[in-house]
């Protein structure tokens, strides 16, 4: 079961802490660059430019851990999995099992509501080539360990690639919530109980590379959401 938080911090709080975060200057300075020469499609856009926070239901029970804002993504609208491909995918699977207000999202002002859903990734701040450095991952797990605690209804997280999935598990077995040892393998669908009522789901992570090779298909994406419901609805 989800523990107790061992601050006096809200999630509101949290989510200012990870905008104001600048532990890793290498990762600042990326996202500077990508604002100040966008590609052509965005030229002339203002830029968020600089670490983007968890965004969804404070009372969720479903948890989303993707890897970290798209240099041109989240990075410029300053709402993770908005304005990207990615984020054309991950809100339109969503949206079919009942866990977002609309199928896509373009702008943080959009009107877009997550239900029951909380989005969250390992790295706050978008990385060169999409690849963080393991000191990075390690700077920002104290905010996903926070948001664990927080999250008093959490019942299934959904790691999104092999990063979201090994970093989910990571900070739930250092929160305490895993009565299993050793990590499990990722692989798309892969589902382990982690304590009673408490679920790890793998997926592959809706990027370009694998949505337009159709390693990753809409169906299998579904899926993915559809075992998250099975699972809360069993309770």
């Amino acid at each position: 079961m989800p523990c107790q938080t061992s601050s006096q911090v809200t999630l509101p709080e949290l989510q200012n802490q990870q905008l104001a975060c600048r532990r890793c200057m290498r990762l600042i300075e990326w996202c500077d660059e990508a604002a100040h020469n966008p590609p052509a499609r965005f030229r002339g856009q203002s830029y968020h430019n600089g670490p983007v926070n968890s965004w969804g239901d404070a009372e969720a029970r479903l948890l989303i851990v993707g890897l970290a804002p798209a240099a041109h993504g989240a990075n410029r609208t300053g709402r993770l999995f908005t304005g990207d491909k990615s984020g054309e995918w991950l809100f339109r699977a969503l949206h079919k099992a009942g866990f977002a207000s609309q199928p896509n999202s373009t702008h943080k002002g959009d009107g877009l509501e997550l239900h029951d859903c909380l989005i969250s990734c390992a790295v706050h701040c978008a990385p060169p080539d999409n690849k963080p450095l393991p000191s990075e991952l390690r700077a920002c797990r104290p905010f996903l360990l926070d948001e664990l605690r927080l999250l008093m209804r959490l019942r299934v997280v959904v790691g999104l690639g092999k990063i979201g999935f090994d970093c989910a598990f990571d900070a739930l077995k250092e929160a305490g919530l895993s009565s299993l040892k050793t990590r499990p393998k990722f692989a798309h669908g892969a589902q382990c109980e982690l304590a009673p009522k408490l679920w790890l789901v793998g997926s592959f992570h809706p990027s370009q590379q694998n949505t337009f090779t159709k390693r990753l298909t809409e169906p299998m994406f579904d899926d993915v959401f559809q075992k998250a419901n099975e699972i809360l609805s069993a309770e």
